[in-house]
């Protein structure tokens, strides 16, 4: 695979990472707000916001705990497709290295008969 398309991937996993985790921090604002928006209408304010407060709490640590698991997950998978790329340009490097290897073996076999 080429290193634009390793690139890519890499582009695309920190991309899919940035619209979970702001998908994530929506949800929980919407959460959050119609929480707040029922407690207006309840009788009991203090119990309500006692309650809103803690689902928020609950909802804002699910989203923390997604994010973290999302972000770990995503990096786990950049870490792979790099140690990929990383191993396969080795493999390049190796490959160029024994082709002029070669060539300058050819050089230094054309020379010694000319030499003669």
């Amino acid at each position: 695979m080429a290193f634009s398309s390793w690139s890519a991937a890499v582009r695309w996993i920190v991309k899919e990472r940035q619209e979970m985790l702001a998908e994530a921090k929506r949800e929980a604002e919407r959460i959050i707000k119609e929480g707040k928006e029922q407690q207006v209408e309840l009788v009991s304010e203090q119990e309500v916001v006692k309650l809103a407060e803690r689902e928020a709490d609950d909802i804002i640590d699910e989203a923390r705990a997604r994010e973290r698991e999302v972000r770990l997950g995503a990096e786990d998978y950049a870490d792979e497709i790099l140690n990929t790329l990383e191993v396969n340009l080795m493999k390049f490097i190796a490959a160029v290295r024994r082709g002029r290897e070669r060539l300058q073996g050819k050089d230094d076999a054309e020379l010694e008969p000319a030499e003669r």
